[in-house]
């Protein structure tokens, strides 16, 4: 994560802060994902059946591919100077363009729309997070994403 003075934020607004390094979603990791949110549809995880679909074969849950803009950020977010912690604050949006297939690479690319002092020490931050499919031109997915970051 990229270090960053409060003073600095606004001139970031617009600006493309990172990309993460990309993360290949395999079989095991839906099936892991199917098992731990008990979502088994078959396109998910039925190989078989999902070769007869117009995706031709098993993709990944949208919830895998948003639940990853974590770990996407640890590489491409901002850290405001002081920082004590940061917490997820929630969505404005979040809209799945594309099925990412098994065995894809994806990789999280973010752009600070907003920062806001909502309290003194309280800075939440917005990203626009676009998540790239290796190899095609539609992502996966495009977010804004609200992150609370506490610096007092």
């Amino acid at each position: 994560m990229k270090t960053v003075a409060v003073s600095e934020l606004k001139g970031l607004i617009g600006e493309e802060i990172g990309t993460s390094e990309w993360i290949t979603i395999d079989q095991e990791r839906i099936n892991v994902f199917a098992d731990v949110t008990e979502d088994h549809q078959f396109i998910h995880i039925n190989e078989d059946m999902a070769k007869m679909t117009p995706f031709g074969g098993t993709i990944a849950h949208g919830f895998l591919t948003l639940s990853l803009l974590s770990k996407f950020s640890e590489g491409a977010g901002l850290v405001i100077e002081g920082v004590k912690m940061g917490v997820n604050y929630g969505f404005e949006k979040v809209r799945f363009l594309a099925p990412v297939p098994s065995g894809a690479k994806v990789r999280g690319r973010f752009t600070l729309k907003e920062a806001v002092e909502k309290k003194p020490g309280q800075h939440l931050l917005t990203y626009e997070v676009t998540v790239d499919i290796e190899g095609q031109d539609k992502p996966a997915l495009i977010a804004d994403w609200l992150g609370m970051q506490f610096t007092g």
